[in-house]
């Protein structure tokens, strides 16, 4: 399969889901349709779609009324704008009355390039991570992204869904199987645990092809669902190499570092990295350019690898 973006599996599926028989879902988007390719959706079922307008706080409102009516509603625009601005909407009108709105954005991470700082969400996992009822989903290629919307559509209560830009490579092949809460070992290692989400994980894979050349044998593990947290899978690979380092297109703050770390600390504390965003904004480029310039590439994994294999020996 070609390289596809994540963001590309949002109007494919949920088209599908309806076809199949889901009549109680819906699709509300904030005056992007073309970016985040729900527009397929609206020309495929009309009457199930809303454009709420650059009004994301609106549009979650709206989505917890159609929920509370029976609906399931997902919602989309870019993650900037639909976990920010909505925030107050996502807490008190979603999550706190435990309703079944899937959030559904894309253009997650630094990824989303020339936008710049402004709409480079990089504390959405964060935000999301924190409230109480939500579920927080990172899919790491096209394939994994469909699965997590399917998921989405199947858990009730609120979902997150983080989907981005740029096309990713395959990662998983037709026979995959995935579930909510659920890790997945992609590679098999013995000296450090590369713990990865969305884009990064096939980074991280390529990093533990850096490392195989210089005899550092590295487990890469997919989490794909980061709240709940799978924990089993962790807690095993982390015992068994006493070292980790956690990858993600996100800041280092209250992200998929922060959850591992909080829970081996507790479990089973070792030494380990964090490669994600420094705490700052982004800036303005074109994506690989940004990605090496914030320290997100296979080669800045391997080194973080290096230096906390160091530490444990």
């Amino acid at each position: 399969m070609a390289d596809r973006a994540t963001r590309e599996a949002l109007g494919e599926t949920l088209i599908e889901l309806v076809a199949e028989g889901r009549d109680d879902i819906v699709v509300l988007d904030a005056d992007l349709a073309k970016a985040t390719t729900t527009v397929k959706f609206a020309a495929a079922y009309p009457d199930r779609f809303f454009d709420a307008g650059i009004a994301e706080a609106n549009m979650m409102g709206m989505a917890a009324g159609l929920a509370a009516g029976g609906k399931t509603p997902f919602t989309a625009s870019f993650a900037v704008f639909a976990t920010g601005r909505a925030y107050d909407q996502i807490r008190n009108s979603i999550c706190y009355p435990n309703l079944s709105v899937k959030l559904t954005p894309t253009h997650a991470g630094i990824s989303v390039g020339p936008d710049g700082g402004s709409h480079q969400m990089i504390e959405d996992i964060a935000l999301m991570r924190v409230l109480p009822n939500m579920r927080v989903i990172v899919p790491a290629d096209f394939r994994s992204a469909k699965a997590a919307l399917r998921i989405a559509a199947e858990t009730p209560g609120p979902v997150y869904v983080r989907l981005g830009r740029v096309a990713l490579p395959e990662i998983y092949g037709e026979d995959a199987t995935f579930r909510l809460g659920h890790a997945y070992v992609l590679r098999e290692g013995n000296d450090v645990t590369l713990a990865a989400c969305g884009g990064m994980v096939a980074r991280a894979l390529q990093a533990a092809d850096l490392l195989e050349a210089e005899g550092v044998s590295a487990e890469v593990i997919d989490v794909m669902t980061i709240k709940p947290l799978d924990v089993g899978t962790l807690l095993a690979s982390a015992t068994k190499t006493g070292a980790v380092v956690t990858c993600e297109e996100h800041s280092v703050i209250g992200g998929l570092g922060a959850a591992v770390a909080g829970f081996l600390v507790e479990h089973a504390p070792c030494p380990m990295e964090r490669v994600g965003v420094r705490d700052v904004f982004g800036t303005s480029g074109d994506p690989e350019p940004l990605m090496a310039y914030f320290g997100l590439t296979a080669a800045d994994i391997a080194d973080a690898a290096r230096r906390v294999v160091a530490r444990a020996s």
